[in-house]
């Protein structure tokens, strides 16, 4: 998507910014306009009042909503049927059963975290987080509370896991343009995402399910029922389902990072046919035609169809105002916004860390996509890092640190993964701001801070 070129400066657009933020934020809370209408309404408004060429306003609109339907639509869409599966067979349960026997009733949020976080390390975080979910909602059926109290752990660790550790894409293209070490960078950020996740992550998702009591979506309590006299799935095969997509995906994550750093050749045929059997959408459709076959022989085909299709239906407001703040998102990217307030940054005079810390933060605040933020960032921070001298590896990968605890900071309403989750958990706007974005922020925050820590010890 192209930006227009404007006559506007950078202090207006950054006012144009807030104002159209501020503006959903009131249809939707004090108004109670749908956020999917108020999300389009929005973005027309931001992109008149920002001088995009009235030409370019419809295919700007519809560049950001299809950029993240595409992104968005297969996985969740592949990922719910994974997960009505396993919850109506009763292999959701199986695993929750196993996990509860492992860790106790009091530490369930604890192993939900624990599992997000080994799952984490491959998957991306809206594909761990959907296959995750029925899991999620089985525990918290089973025991109770706010589902709060367990959702938020699991999120907190596919974020943070996302977010700070190859090899998911973020990382992998900043360390790429500021010349960190990738192995290095694997361990450096794993040990800062481990008390990041159980600060930000855990405690906080503990301390929000006392305060916010979240009852479990009703999607998830109102479908096509369990037929209680096929006995549940064996674990081995619950577990192989869950794994199936997570080592799918790793080949193209990790056979991305192999080429990255000149292991392999990637334009070798092998290597791209593995990266393409293990791009998301084909490892969840893989997935999904194996749970079929598996559960085929104690369930009937057409009750099979009904599970997927029922798990469909309950999707498709989900994807259709996650695809909305996509096209909020675009037209803020498209207006330069997010270049004025990067440029308005850049020259300030910080420490390289520092610096690369809040201009990443401004920019995810200003257009939403942490991806975006993140690379670019790293790209206008790599000429101040090479003037730098005496930078280590460690100080290196610090900053990558630092510039993804930026990126991570301050998930709102013009971020398509903020509609995701509150959708997902059915939250309304109010208490996602109050418990998925504080939780985003203090996840940033936190890997920022060890970040700047270690830039000094080490």
């Amino acid at each position: 998507m192209n930006e227009v070129t404007t006559t506007l400066g950078a202090g207006p657009l950054l006012s144009i910014a807030a104002g159209a933020v501020l503006l959903l934020l009131l249809m939707i809370i004090r108004f109670r306009l749908h956020a999917f209408l108020a999300l389009v309404l929005v973005s027309i408004i931001t992109a008149l009042a920002t001088q995009i060429p009235f030409d370019k306003i419809v295919p700007t609109l519809l560049g950001g909503f299809g950029t993240t339907l595409a992104a968005v639509a297969l996985l969740v869409g592949l990922g719910a049927m994974i997960g009505r599966l396993l919850e109506i067979t009763g292999g959701a349960q199986v695993l929750a059963d196993t996990l509860i026997n492992k860790f106790g009733e009091h530490r369930a949020p604890f192993a939900l975290g624990v599992a997000s976080l080994l799952f984490g390390f491959p998957i991306f975080f809206d594909a761990g987080l959907i296959v995750m979910l029925p899991i999620i909602f089985s525990v918290a059926k089973r025991f109770g509370g706010s589902t709060l109290k367990y959702a938020l752990p699991a999120a907190g660790a596919f974020a943070a896991m996302h977010a700070l550790v190859p090899p998911h894409p973020g990382p992998v293209a900043a360390a790429e343009l500021l010349g960190a070490n990738i192995g290095l960078l694997v361990i450096v950020g794993t040990v800062i995402a481990l008390p990041t996740w159980y600060i930000g992550g855990y405690l906080f998702g503990l301390w929000a399910g006392k305060r916010y009591d979240l009852k479990l979506p009703a999607s998830f309590l109102t479908d096509v029922p369990r037929d209680n006299s096929v006995a549940p799935p064996a674990f081995s095969l619950v577990l192989t389902i869950l794994l199936m997509p997570l080592v799918l995906i790793f080949l193209d994550t990790g056979l991305n990072t192999l080429t990255v750093i000149g292991a392999v050749d990637g334009g070798s045929t092998w290597v791209q046919f593995l990266r393409m059997l293990g791009k998301t959408p084909v490892a969840l459709l893989i997935t999904v035609l194996f749970a079929l076959i598996a559960f085929s022989g104690r369930h009937s085909r057409q009750h099979l169809e009904k599970v997927c299709e029922g798990a469909l239906g309950p999707i498709c407001s989900i994807i259709l105002v996650t695809g909305a703040g996509g096209m909020f998102g675009g037209v803020l990217r498209t207006s330069g916004i997010g270049d004025a307030l990067a440029a308005t940054l850049s020259d300030t005079g910080m420490p390289v860390i520092l610096a690369a810390f809040v201009i990443s933060a401004a920019l995810r605040v200003a257009q939403g996509s942490a991806t975006v933020a993140l690379t670019t960032t790293a790209a206008l921070v790599a000429p101040m890092v090479a003037a730098t001298p005496g930078l280590s590896e460690f100080d290196l990968c610090f900053i990558v640190v630092a510039i993804a605890g930026g990126a991570t900071v301050l998930s709102h309403v013009n971020d398509s993964g903020f509609w995701l989750v509150s959708r997902f958990l059915e939250m309304d706007e109010k208490t996602t701001l109050k418990t998925w974005t504080v939780m985003e922020t203090l996840l940033g925050g936190i890997a920022f801070i060890l970040a700047m820590i270690g830039s000094l010890i080490l």
